[in-house]
């Protein structure tokens, strides 16, 4: 008998003939548990009609319990347990009737969130440099402008963008080349690309704080959004085809302090080992970008029944825009970063606009970096703040860019920074 057959009948020999005994002895039920990818759970019983609630509520807790055991020996357990799908079942049957109920599978109300610091503490920290070393994003929330200083390996903000640079404060220099922030107006999330891993920040009454860290996201986690409409964080780790989705608990700690988890992780096998730095939500699915390496747009959907990304379009592009940065819809056309073509040869950087992806293929879009009235560097990532567009923008002195679109019209184009 193998490691992995000694564990099952360890399992289901002591833990679940246990609840029986303790549980159910008075109705003498024998429950057979079986798992289906994590995504159905079979109860067998011969009467299936006195499954009360309270019994629901142990059989719940006694399957996370086999679930994580029953995989005894594979590397995978953990991430498993974590990626349980929300919208997973009980069938409670016999030879007669099948009744399916649904549960939710979560952690311990008593255990301890992953990554909680200890003691979180404010920076209080002025930022010492009066450029930006490679932005990468800006965006604004609760009221203050944030600045992604890739290079410095900083993330800064302020309330005002007149201010001189070293005005600002910093909320976090523990990143190296983090890329992106997200907020849901209760906490940040960071991606720290380098190191491999997320941070989480909350606004108390002595600042910023620094509360929680996800280790081992993925390889270089890149690009980070919050999705309103699902309440959950959305975190992309660029080079193994990963999404991590985050989703806040509803109850702050006896600090105060709102904890994340991993809710799922779903994947794009074809893009494992594909450098894709962004993805884009819209009305009828997610857009990633292309890579360098192949060359082509991904619009998935989310199948939440079969917990997994659909893969419902792809759009081929030419070499010399390959290598993309983002994809964002203004007004009428798909406005789309370049960073290098598929060779990463920065020469190529520019931005682009299609009203068709499909054409990209062909070669039919416009080349509009020129009407920035800048050249030479690498446009990165466009946020939308009140109205009014920013660019990031690095390898040139013009690092914060502003500007509108008006009738599918680029105007009033200002360097902020």
């Amino acid at each position: 008998m193998d490691k992995k057959e000694f564990c099952k009948t360890k399992i289901y020999n002591k833990n679940i003939l246990k609840l029986r005994y303790i549980c159910f002895h008075k109705q003498h039920h024998e429950f057979v548990i079986n798992r289906n990818k994590y995504e159905t759970v079979i109860v067998t019983t011969q009467k299936p009609k006195t499954v009360t609630a309270p019994v629901m509520q142990v059989l719940k807790k006694m399957i996370v319990i086999v679930m994580m055991l029953t995989a005894c020996g594979n590397s995978e357990n953990e991430k498993d347990y974590n990626s349980i799908s929300a919208n997973a079942t009980i069938e409670i049957s016999n030879e007669k009737s099948t009744e399916t109920l649904p549960i939710i599978f979560e952690k311990e109300q008593n255990s301890a969130p992953e990554g909680m610091v200890a003691n979180p503490q404010s920076l209080k920290k002025k930022n010492t440099y009066d450029t930006l070393n490679v932005a990468t994003y800006i965006t604004k929330i609760d009221g203050l402008y944030f600045i992604v200083d890739c290079y410095h390996d900083q993330i800064i903000y302020h309330d005002n963008l007149s201010d001189s640079l070293n005005q600002w404060n910093v909320l976090t220099d523990e990143v190296h080349y983090a890329h992106t922030i997200a907020s849901d107006e209760t906490v940040l999330l960071i991606d720290d690309t380098e190191h491999n891993r997320l941070l989480v920040f909350q606004k108390t009454e002595d600042g910023y704080m620094h509360t929680q860290t996800f280790e081992n996201i993925g390889m270089k986690p890149h690009y980070v959004q919050y999705d309103a409409q699902k309440e959950l964080f959305m975190a992309w780790s660029s080079i193994t085809g990963e999404m991590y989705l985050i989703r806040r608990s509803t109850q702050a700690d006896e600090r105060g302090i709102y904890p994340l988890y991993i809710e799922n992780i779903l994947k794009i096998d074809t893009l494992y080992g594909v450098y894709v730095r962004s993805f884009t939500i819209m009305e009828d699915g997610i857009y990633f970008v292309s890579g360098h390496n192949n060359q082509k747009i991904i619009k998935a959907v989310i199948n939440e029944k079969e917990n997994r990304f659909d893969i419902e379009t792809e759009y081929t592009v030419t070499s010399e825009i390959a290598g993309m940065v983002q994809l964002i819809k203004i007004e009428d056309y798909y406005y789309i970063t370049i960073s290098t073509d598929n060779q990463e040869n920065q020469d190529y950087a520019t931005i682009i606009r299609t009203k068709k992806l499909e054409g990209l293929e062909k070669g039919e879009y416009e080349e509009v970096y020129a009407e920035f009235g800048i050249s030479g560097g690498t446009p990165y990532y466009i946020t939308k703040i009140e109205g009014t567009y920013y660019m990031a923008h690095h390898r040139t002195n013009e690092n914060i860019v502003a500007f509108d679109v008006n009738n599918n019209v680029i105007e009033n184009v200002a360097v902020i920074y």
